[in-house]
């Protein structure tokens, strides 16, 4: 029994280790080519085939030289600050996450909101890593899988490769993923001619795209635009 128990235990490892390294060279090998789908993409096409028996799919692969700047800046701006300086992950943001969701969940509990909203704190390489290779399921494993990634990333491409990857693979609307897509489909220009104000009110999208789509020039989506748009200049580019 006890030698049975330490071969299943090896076993455990064993495929452990070897998911790392299959995770990994998946990683490595995106230093020179492009992902064609990510796993979040693949969930989504599943579902509108399911949905909706068709699949309306926007996507157009654009070197990040082609992008312009003002969409790198505006969603760095947006959603991550330190992107150029932090090694993946910022422990500050996601203990301030974990404190604003306590506080949020507290107020819903005492009836005092009508929500207990989630804030996330991940970075850029986080989100990409979550959407590259693993479910949307919120899972203590999943997340410690997404930290693994992140890691990876981090280790085998460059900044400029990860922001190029995540600008080109990010949802934008249903159906429309990536900068390139999303500035054709909002304001029918390339997304190297986006302006600085066109490229803010893509980066608001972000956290809850197929939210915003509905209402892309709401007062909330312009105000914070304008917020993102007084922060670009002191981005760092990668």
């Amino acid at each position: 029994m006890k030698r049975q128990v330490w071969r299943l235990a090896v076993l455990v490892v064993v495929c452990g280790l070897a998911l790392q390294a299959f995770f990994a060279l998946r990683v490595a090998a995106m230093a020179v080519f492009d992902p064609q789908s990510t796993a979040f993409q693949r969930s989504e096409a599943w579902r509108l085939l399911v949905e909706q028996h068709r699949l309306d799919w926007t996507q157009d692969w654009v070197p990040r030289e082609r992008l312009g700047t003002a969409i790198q800046r505006a969603v760095i701006a947006s959603e991550d600050a330190g992107f150029a300086e932090h090694s993946g992950v910022e422990w500050d943001a996601i203990e301030q996450a974990w404190e604003r969701n306590q506080r949020a969940e507290a107020r819903f509990e005492a009836g005092r909101a009508k929500t207990a909203k989630i804030v996330g704190g991940s970075t850029i390489t986080q989100q990409l890593a979550k959407n590259l290779l693993l479910s949307g399921e919120r899972t203590a494993l999943r997340k410690a899988q997404e930290f693994a990634i992140t890691m990876m990333l981090e280790a085998f491409l460059s900044k400029q490769r990860i922001l190029e990857i995540y600008l080109n693979n990010v949802e934008w609307g249903e159906g429309v993923f990536g900068a390139q897509a999303a500035a054709r489909h909002y304001f029918r220009v390339d997304a190297q001619r986006m302006s600085a104000t066109q490229a803010a009110r893509l980066a608001v999208m972000l956290p809850a795209p197929k939210r915003f789509e509905k209402k892309p020039n709401s007062g909330y989506v312009a105000g914070r635009a304008q917020t993102i748009v007084a922060r670009m200049g002191a981005v760092e580019l990668p």
